[in-house]
């Protein structure tokens, strides 16, 4: 049955007095489901242990669709679920858990209402794994946007309940986008510390919010793009962070008669407030796609500075206590730098099915502690988490 009808049978089981409505709507059933199978080893403290392990990797399914109003404007809307794959009882995958929305699109731009990535989010592609779908433990947003932290802690690759969005037309390869995430109370999912990604009543009282705003040019074999996120008194009532990434990417396959060679690079710089001091640090990053028969080879190479600023050596950026971080917080100091690298194949079985394998690495100094970004796994403080991953995706 075409997936379109489906759609509309759902969603008029879901509101059947607005049935009549929907069916004047272009309504779309979509979803993936990825899943692999990772063979894990990493210092947990005195031990190195191999973890066999299947993992579900941003599996969703989800309704979107748009309504011509007339005079060039549309409405659209779309409430997307995360899909535990793997165990199928996950708490996260609740209706609406991932990318939520209803807005407004016309000439003029697109504006959004809902729970949605960040601009800042939007470089990844541009120099990441996108051939594993920028997700699983191969995800580079590892070090990059401490992407295994929540909002709350120090993380800035994040999905943000509770936000407004305004996106540009698409003026001659270029485009902006400007998020809002007011970090109120409402529909607080319990995430702690201080509401997670979403907010909640502390928040509000001392009036939080996240600000994050992006600038993109893609035109031919070129990929360009920046973006600065701010999160003011997220993590305390005088305490704001800021991230500052530029991303770039190129296609040699246009000046090497249709070899389609891409190469990547990744600068950022964040900064957080502490009460006795600011903590900054530095990461760079490179990458390269291959094409080969049916599939992509994809490598890529990343490493963040030691933590500097005013702030007494030893101070922990996070959810961990002073000379005790969990993992992903950030510390200032000597030896608290991390490296990632990875290789990876991806082969398309199909227009609806991808094999992909490969290998990743976390390097961290004596005093760093990153893991993975989905999927993270626990380690001691200088552990060097690595994985051997084979998995499987099937988009419908």
């Amino acid at each position: 049955m075409n997936k379109k009808l489906v759609a509309l049978a759902v969603a008029g089981a879901l509101a059947s007095p607005l049935a009549a409505q929907a069916q004047t709507a272009n309504v779309t059933l979509y979803g993936r489901l990825n899943l692999d199978l990772e063979f894990v080893k990493g210092d947990q403290g005195g031990s190195n242990p191999t973890v066999n392990r299947v993992s579900s990797n941003s599996s969703r399914f989800g309704l979107r669709g748009t309504e011509n109003i007339g005079g060039g404007l549309n409405a659209i809307f779309q409430i997307e679920q995360n899909v535990s794959g793997d165990t199928g009882n996950s708490s996260a995958s609740g209706i609406a858990s991932r990318e939520t929305f209803v807005g407004l699109q016309g000439g003029w731009g697109t504006f959004q209402m809902g729970k949605f990535l960040t601009p800042y989010d939007d470089l990844h592609p541009i120099f990441g794994n996108a051939p594993t779908l920028t997700t699983t433990i191969f995800s580079t947003a590892a070090i990059w946007a401490n992407g295994n932290n929540n909002k709350a802690a120090n993380g800035f690759d994040a999905r943000l309940g509770n936000s407004l969005r305004y996106n540009t037309p698409n003026i001659a390869g270029f485009t902006g986008e400007l998020q809002y995430s007011t970090r109120d109370s409402s529909g607080n999912t319990t995430q702690t510390p201080n509401g997670g990604d979403n907010g909640d009543h502390t928040s509000e009282l001392r009036h939080a919010n996240v600000i994050s705003a992006g600038g993109f040019y893609n035109n031919g074999p070129l990929n360009v793009g920046l973006a600065y996120e701010r999160n003011n008194k997220v993590r305390g009532p005088d305490l704001s962070d800021d991230a500052f990434s530029i991303a770039g990417a190129f296609d040699l396959g246009t000046i090497m008669g249709g070899f389609g060679l891409r190469l990547g690079a990744v600068y950022e710089k964040l900064k957080y407030e502490t009460p006795t001091g600011d903590v900054k640090r530095d990461f760079w990053g490179v990458s390269a796609t291959v094409p080969l028969g049916a599939g992509r080879f994809y490598g890529f190479y990343g490493q963040s500075s030691d933590g500097k600023g005013s702030a007494p050596d030893g101070t922990v950026v996070g959810t961990g206590l002073f000379n005790n971080p969990a993992v992903g917080d950030v510390v200032k100091g000597a030896n608290t730098r991390g490296k990632q690298w990875e290789i990876s194949y991806s082969y398309n079985l199909s227009k609806r099915t991808m094999l992909y394998g490969g290998y990743v690495k976390i390097l961290n100094a004596e005093k760093a502690r990153y893991s993975f970004n989905i999927n993270s796994y626990s380690i001691a403080t200088g552990g060097d988490p690595g994985a051997v991953v084979l998995g499987m995706v099937h988009f419908f």
